[in-house]
């Protein structure tokens, strides 16, 4: 890829071919992933239905009694678009059973719930059809730690982490995913009204081009304020991605041997063959 200007149909080679050898070198053939008509679930199951084929591929939508219908109505339209197998499982009883204790919680507390009730549910499924829970966080989200841990930004593989939202953008009009689900304004759906963009005070557009530049480029403060970026805005972007740096890892584990999982014991999941 050039810049954000992304190649898509090398992308679309590599993320397919991505796909398909990690789910067949475990030893399955099937994908599951929560579809929540969304752009960034909606590509992803693009990808796993040309991969894999779309009768091994399980979309599960799991509304919760806020949710926006139109959401489901998404996800149905891009299940359709791509032959899918798709299910609804509504989290609704799961997490007001919960919060039936804690009637208080405010929204982050029963966002973060909702979104590890999805996982759970999904990951539930991949024993169910012996099958990999791919993931829908985009790189974007990723570096502003935009995403709950342990929930929406757990899987077992992820094909487009490493892909900005303005190039999930780019790709999912290629690979033909339907307009409506294109057009609509980002949203994780966790609660009456919420968007992406409003809820972080910036635009994907507008971050992403800092983000490229700052991670990809590895340019300097000084050169992104040359650069035309606002210092306050470095600043508060520089911030999001390093407190946010514990997502990205595995668990920190206190080293009390020669080789330490995740230091010294390293190698990638076909270690050993």
């Amino acid at each position: 890829m050039a810049g954000l200007a992304a190649n898509t149909d090398l992308l679309r080679r590599i993320l397919t071919g991505f796909v398909r050898d990690e789910v067949h070198k475990v030893g399955v053939r099937k994908a599951v992933l929560g579809l929540s008509g969304g752009i960034d679930s909606a590509l992803v199951v693009f990808i796993a239905a040309e991969a894999l084929g779309p009768e091994n591929v399980h979309a599960v939508c799991m509304p919760y009694r806020s949710s926006n219908p139109e959401s489901e109505a998404h996800a149905l339209l891009v299940a359709d678009a791509c032959g899918v197998n798709f299910s609804v499982v509504p989290i609704t009883p799961m997490v007001d059973a919960y919060f039936g204790m804690f009637p208080d919680a405010d929204n982050m507390r029963r966002g973060n719930k909702m979104a590890r009730e999805r996982m759970t549910i999904l990951f539930d499924h991949s024993a169910m059809h012996r099958a990999l829970v791919l993931g829908t966080s985009n790189k974007t989200e990723l570096l502003l730690g935009y995403g709950t841990l342990f929930g929406d930004m757990a899987s077992a593989l992820n094909p487009i982490g490493d892909l900005y939202k303005s190039q999930v953008w780019q790709l999912s009009e290629v690979m033909g995913v339907p307009a409506e689900v294109i057009e609509k304004k980002p949203s994780a759906d966790l609660w009456a009204g919420q968007t992406d963009e409003e809820e972080l005070g910036f635009s994907y557009r507008q971050v992403d081009e800092l983000l490229y530049r700052m991670v990809d480029l590895r340019l300097t403060r000084e050169e992104l304020v040359a650069s035309g970026f606002a210092a306050e805005f470095i600043d508060t972007i520089y911030g999001k991605v390093q407190n946010s740096h514990f997502k990205r890892r595995m668990p920190v584990i206190a080293k009390v041997s020669n080789r330490t999982i995740d230091r010294d014991f390293r190698y990638s999941r076909d270690w050993g063959k």
